[in-house]
């Protein structure tokens, strides 16, 4: 043990099992409840912040263990400089006139199903716009949703002060999603 490690032995283990999905089924069709993290994410010359690190979840445990306290599913977190960043384990998303806004992950972890739900929305003519987002303007936005390994798309309603419908953009990029990477159970359910 040691801060200083270039000599020891590096073990690797990889373990797999199934996990359903990150928040309760019924939850998720009628939106999860945020609450306003505490802690922030941290500034990236202080950590890799473009890396799954153990450390960089102890902010976020903290967060989604105070929000779950409180009876909210997961906490929205802000970067450094108190701009939307993402919620404890999932990158999220806005929906204004139409239009997808999801904040430029410079601090923050761009996860693939970030870029598939992307993706997804691309193909249907939607515009995605990556941007700084205050959390002010929460206030404007009409939709929310979250994505995420584990979430996958999870529609959200309420993120503190702020309300957001489960909307019809929501409920197609969770449809398209599930689709996409789930293409066998998909076709059985048809």
């Amino acid at each position: 043990m040691g801060v200083s490690a270039q000599k020891n032995r590096i073990n690797l283990a990889i373990a797999v099992w199934e996990w359903p999905s990150y928040f309760d089924p019924a939850e998720k069709l009628k939106g999860i409840r945020l609450d306003m993290a505490e802690y922030r994410r941290p500034d990236p010359a202080t950590a890799p912040s473009k890396s799954k690190a153990a450390g960089l979840y102890m902010i976020c445990t903290i967060s989604k263990h105070a929000a779950e306290a409180k009876g909210y599913a997961d906490a929205l977190m802000l970067d450094w400089r108190g701009r939307v960043a993402e919620a404890t384990g999932a990158n999220v998303f806005f929906v204004k006139d139409g239009e997808l806004h999801t904040p430029v992950p410079d601090c923050f972890l761009d996860g693939i199903t970030r870029r598939t739900v992307i993706d997804l929305a691309k193909r249907r003519g939607l515009i995605v716009n990556e941007r700084v987002i205050m959390p002010e303007e929460m206030a404007g936005f009409e939709q929310c949703f979250l994505t995420g390994t584990a979430a996958e798309v999870t529609p959200v309603s309420e993120i503190g002060p702020y309300s957001f419908a489960v909307g019809e953009i929501a409920r197609t990029l969770m449809a398209d999603y599930e689709a996409e990477v789930m293409p066998a159970t998909a076709v059985a359910a048809e």
